[in-house]
């Protein structure tokens, strides 16, 4: 089983936020204790960090998931919750990140970049933080919010010093397995090599004096075949780890058993190369003709190797050591990388209809809003509306087209919609109880009611 993977997926999971206590002082010598709830700890995130030890999807083929710690409860004394701890998931340098859907969300170019795959719940806050001098004994706290929870589809793009490319059965495996410790299956048929094989290459080095040599890291990429760069075959796959090579080293196949003459071969792999991506043919290449040993083709201007005698090697891993070399300074110059920290957009309020006079609200702001232990409390239902209208869900609501009566349900919360000002939010029969002074004074009467709780009519 190859060990190397450059496809795979990650189910992130981040951690829960612990709950807000509901609590009351109860000592000696204290007739009515205020509210003593502390709040709930935090969940902890998931990161995604890129990082140069890593070559390889390889942990993420049979084990997907990553999940951070859930925040603790609070408890009473005003006593908050631990948070979760985050979790950093290591990937190699290059790795793209895509959503289901096939979106490409982030692009971890750099070493120690990191993205934020999924956030960790807030906690919920204690009775304790809805003290006020209208609610002198909150019997409410909010629950824990869930932690965000998302599959997504990791693709590594290679990012090689030096990218081997030629016809299947060139000699690339043979000569990366020649000039490194990469071990790649050799065999005489073609698409021996299915998957990139990496190796470190040391050029230069003088006995005692190991800061002179140079090493680089040379990919042996899987044989291209016309039509390459249109997906035939496995093309894409192949070709997307070209993209970030420093240097090319084309190898052309002079031995009478190549399926085309040598200069057809280079015209089609630079044409496969240009398709693909037309910067490409901008890079810096070397251009070698391969299986000198049995050569029976010659390319005017390639330098001619073989990686089984050795012939030419030494000639060929120094010019390839000193274009690296040039790139590497250039790179030093132009892009001094800077530790990138990526964070998904907020999520903003959204409102879909989704039957006759039924409307769901979308949107981590507005959910963390109704996340309250018990809501058939009318404080609590009192502070849902207040935050809802801080939020602006009723002006998207009315946007929106919604009409009164209509159910809105907002994660756990369903309601029916009234535009009253005053109670705009709540199911029709709490409206009169909970607000009903205030609404007979500005209106004269309670909508939809034909007398007050005495009996008498305020028409």
């Amino acid at each position: 089983m190859s060990s190397f993977v450059d496809s795979a997926q990650l189910h992130a999971k981040a951690g829960d936020g612990g709950a807000g206590c509901v609590s009351f002082r109860r000592e000696a010598h204290v007739a009515k204790g205020g509210p003593d709830g502390g709040d709930g700890g935090r969940g902890g995130d998931v990161w995604l960090v890129a990082d140069h030890n890593q070559s390889s999807l390889l942990g993420f083929r049979d084990h997907p998931f990553r999940r951070a710690t859930d925040g603790q409860h609070g408890t009473s004394k005003r006593m908050h919750g631990s948070s979760g701890k985050d979790i950093l998931v290591a990937v190699p340098v290059g790795t793209l990140v895509y959503s289901q859907d096939g979106e490409l969300l982030v692009d971890l170019a750099g070493p120690g970049d990191r993205w934020r795959a999924a956030e960790g719940g807030l906690g919920g806050q204690g009775n304790n933080r809805f003290l006020s001098n209208q609610r002198r004994a909150p019997a409410f706290a909010e629950q824990g919010e869930v932690g965000e929870e998302r599959w997504y589809n990791l693709e590594l793009k290679l990012q090689a010093d030096v990218a081997l490319i030629g016809f299947p059965n060139v000699g690339k495996s043979t000569l990366i397995a020649r000039v490194s410790a990469a071990r790649p299956k050799i065999a005489d048929y073609p698409f021996t090599t299915l998957v990139p094989n990496l190796g470190v290459v040391r050029v230069g080095a003088r006995s005692g004096r190991p800061q002179d040599a140079t090493e680089f890291v040379m990919a042996d990429i899987p044989g291209l075949i016309e039509g390459a760069a249109e997906g035939r075959g496995l093309g894409h796959d192949f070709l997307r780890h070209v993209e970030r090579a420093r240097v090319l080293c084309v190898l052309i196949d002079l031995s009478e058993y190549a399926p085309v003459g040598p200069q057809e071969q280079l015209a089609i792999l630079l044409r496969e190369l240009g398709d693909y991506q037309a910067d490409l043919l901008e890079r810096p290449r070397v251009i070698i003709g391969s299986k000198g040993d049995v050569a029976a083709h010659a390319l005017e201007g390639a330098p001619v190797v073989s990686a089984v005698t050795g012939a030419g090697i030494d000639t060929l891993l120094n010019r390839l050591a000193g274009l690296v070399n040039e790139v590497r300074a250039r790179e030093a110059l132009e892009n001094d990388h800077r530790v990138v920290i990526h964070r998904p957009v907020p999520e903003e309020v959204a409102v879909e209809k989704v039957g006759e006079s039924r409307w769901l609200v979308h949107g981590r702001p507005a959910e963390r809003a109704v996340r309250f232990q018990d809501l058939t409390d009318d404080q609590a239902l009192a502070e849902v509306v207040r935050r809802l209208k801080d939020l602006g869900v009723d002006r998207v609501l009315t946007r929106a087209g919604v009409r009164d009566g209509d159910e809105v349900t907002i994660g756990p919360l369903t309601l029916e919609w009234w535009r009253d000002d005053a109670s705009a939010g709540l199911d029709r029969g709490d409206h009169h109880r909970a607000t009903r002074r205030e609404r007979l004074a500005r209106h004269g009467r309670l909508d939809g009611v034909g007398g007050d709780e005495d009996g008498d009519d305020q028409s």
